[in-house]
């Protein structure tokens, strides 16, 4: 089966051809999520198109498409439930409707971290374990839950995809979403730059010289010792590793992955996080693995073909 595939990303667009399971081309645009979904999707369909050439293959040669979106969606209806400072056109607009007048082809649609999980226990970290938990490191913090073999949803399909918004903070710092506290909020990339403009010791940090300021910054001026981005770095692990041992309380899982661009800096990250839920999980049976993700910034394109089959879009051309 051949699927065409894309992670609609904060800053970027990861756009990708599926083939029996392995990403048979790929490539990326830039995402200008603050200005909606639709002006960028000529731009989506014309990066398909020629990976599609590239492949000399075309749309009916591909099954379905797949989609990975930022925010809470209903895969049955394929709508967008709610944006959350991303593609805020996204929840009014007919995607299904745009991919038959666009490919002549079924859109399947799932929230971005529950099919980067799905990606990574069909395919990658999370093979032959049925109980599993994973957190996305990117602009924000994106959580999913496999239980039992069988993909977390809940009623309104929020279930697994809001340990973000988890409060780690009591009276801390407004996240979008209406509280306050949020993982989110106080350790993401989103939340990144306020986060260290209002950190004391910022204007005389080297962190202040960065042009773009993002995790690789900190983490390396923190390896250098200045004391900002020490503080940041310190503060991050903290916030990420208390996160995973309240998914840890909620969840029961028996494998926690960890992906998103910020795991680039995983040997810092990983050996901080399992301290931490050595610590401080309260797990009497024995202790949780954590583990990088295998996929990298394909885990959400990967397991498109499997997406199609198990919703089986068609049924709604």
């Amino acid at each position: 089966m051949t699927v065409l595939a894309c992670d609609l990303g904060g800053t970027r667009m990861k756009i990708g051809v599926v083939r029996d399971g392995q990403v048979a081309a790929q490539t990326s645009v830039p995402a200008h999520s603050q200005a909606g979904l639709v002006p960028g999707l000529p731009a989506l369909a014309a990066a398909w198109r020629k990976l599609l050439d590239r492949l000399k293959l075309s749309p009916r040669d591909c099954a379905g498409i797949s989609v990975a979106f930022p925010s809470l969606v209903d895969a049955a209806s394929g709508r967008v439930l709610a944006e959350y400072g991303k593609y805020a056109d996204a929840v009014d607009f007919d995607l299904r409707g745009w991919a038959k007048r666009e490919f002549n082809l079924p859109l399947a649609l799932e929230n971005d971290a529950r099919l980067a999980l799905i990606g990574e226990w069909k395919y990658g970290a999370g093979r032959g374990s049925d109980n599993v938990v994973m957190i996305t490191l990117g602009t924000g913090l994106g959580t999913a839950a496999v239980i039992r073999g069988r993909v977390l949803r809940g009623q309104h399909g929020q279930a697994g995809v809001l340990g973000g918004h988890l409060t780690v903070r009591y009276g801390g710092r407004q996240c979008r979403c209406g509280n306050v506290g949020c993982a989110e909020a106080e350790a993401s990339s989103a939340f990144l730059d306020e986060l260290a403009r209002t950190h004391p010791g910022f204007s005389g940090s080297r962190l202040a010289t960065e042009s773009r300021l993002d995790f690789a910054a900190v983490f390396r001026h923190g390896v250098a010792g200045d004391p900002c981005a020490v503080k940041l770095r310190d503060h991050s692990l903290q916030v990420w590793g208390t996160l995973v041992v309240n998914l840890i309380h909620a969840y029961d899982p028996e494998l926690v992955v960890i992906g998103g661009g910020i795991m680039a800096s995983a040997g810092t990250i990983l050996p901080a996080i399992r301290e931490h839920v050595h610590r401080h999980a309260h797990t009497p049976w024995g202790q949780v693995r954590v583990v990088a993700g295998e996929l990298g910034d394909n885990a959400a394109l990967v397991p498109g073909e499997w997406l199609v089959r198990e919703q089986r879009p068609e049924s709604y051309r």
